[in-house]
């Protein structure tokens, strides 16, 4: 947890006339500053999935560190707990987001035109390409949507304004399989369990055990070279 003890030390190292509003007004630069601040440590601590009640807690420990007072705990007898109860919190997390992904990928499956394969990954052509079928060595040429099953989209490369191209055998699982099952011209749908994606850690956009939902539209494929 290098970016939460990162921002915990700079507090702690504050000047002891810390001041304290009683709201964010965020009139000045040096305040808004202070608020993007705050967001930081939010986003480094959020594998903790804290409480309201559990926020205050922290709060105070921020406030005693910034202030110098009296800690109310050793932080030599606590701290190493810190990354224990990180990794419990995360795969509680994650226990309970591929449950509710679960729910989505069976949904997804009983659609009309679904397909669950062996391993688990869902896919729904929505429409059926012409062209050449890619294999896991090929290049594909590809443009692509991707959301959590609440619909907030994480990446998107029509948002970028540019396809992607990369090697199918270097993408998660997910893809290497799905994108095999189209052809160029077709666009499909993959519904992506965790296992087939970021598993249980997830990445700074995509929470531990989250399952996908893209739409991928193949563009093209460049044949491996033959050995």
């Amino acid at each position: 947890m290098p970016c939460l003890f990162v921002a915990l030390n700079l507090l702690a190292m504050a000047p002891h006339t810390v001041a304290q509003a009683n709201s964010p007004t965020l009139a000045s630069e040096e305040e808004k500053t202070i608020y993007a601040l705050g967001l930081q440590i939010a986003r480094s601590i959020s594998v903790f999935n804290l409480s309201p009640a559990e926020l205050t807690v922290l709060s105070a420990g921020i406030k005693d560190g910034a202030l110098g007072n009296p800690p109310a705990v050793s932080v030599e007898s606590y701290g190493p707990k810190v990354q224990i109860l990180a990794q419990s919190r995360q795969t509680a997390r994650a226990a309970k987001n591929a449950e509710h992904g679960k729910a989505f990928a069976d949904k997804a499956a009983a659609e009309r035109g679904a397909v669950k394969t062996a391993s688990g990954l869902v896919y729904i052509p929505i429409v059926v390409g012409k062209g050449d079928q890619p294999n896991a060595s090929d290049t594909v040429k590809v443009h692509y949507r991707g959301t959590l099953i609440d619909g907030t989209e994480f990446d998107s490369s029509y948002k970028r304004g540019e396809a992607a191209e990369f090697p199918l055998n270097q993408v998660i699982p997910c893809w290497t399989e799905g994108v095999q099952t189209m052809k160029v011209g077709g666009k499909t749908r993959l519904v992506c369990p965790a296992k087939l994606a970021y598993g249980e850690r997830g990445t700074p956009n995509i929470p531990g055990g989250a399952t996908l939902n893209f739409e991928v539209e193949l563009l093209g494929v460049i044949r491996a070279p033959k050995k």
